[in-house]
């Protein structure tokens, strides 16, 4: 009997109009293909939709998906307006943050964001770089 092995599950969260979420989940699904599962979870049913339209195997909106979901998840990546409650214009609500933030799959954040924060030490690196070097670090352990 052989042992079906199931594939990295990987929770991308977007907010807003998805664009950051959509070119994570292109670049991820250029290098990896079928071999991850991506789930786009999206604080609105826009990002959803856009994070879909990049080749994402499934996807939901809302905060009760968020948190549900992020139980389960291997990793998840996002901004770090994720694990920031009232990020995204409002658009992510405390328990959202908290779920990710207790979720047991690492945490993989880059650093944008349009919050009153700024991360000491990083240089500004366009999106397209950020998500290269990300995949670069943790490719590994996805494929």
């Amino acid at each position: 009997m052989s042992i079906i092995k199931n594939p990295i599950k990987i929770c991308v969260i977007d907010g807003q109009g998805g664009g950051i979420g959509s070119t994570i989940i292109r670049k991820l699904k250029e290098k990896f293909g079928e071999g991850i599962e991506i789930l786009a979870l999206g604080t609105n049913a826009i990002a959803t939709a856009q994070m879909l339209k990049a080749r994402a195997n499934r996807g939901a909106s809302g905060s009760n998906a968020i948190v549900q979901t992020v139980r389960h998840a291997d990793y998840i990546i996002g901004t770090v307006g994720i694990i920031m409650p009232h990020s995204m214009m409002g658009e992510l609500t405390p328990e959202m943050a908290e779920a990710i933030a207790l979720s047991p799959a690492l945490k993989i954040l880059l650093p944008l964001t349009q919050e009153n924060l700024e991360v000491v030490g990083l240089t500004s690196i366009p999106l397209p770089q950020l998500v290269d070097e990300m995949i670069e670090m943790h490719g590994r352990d996805f494929g």
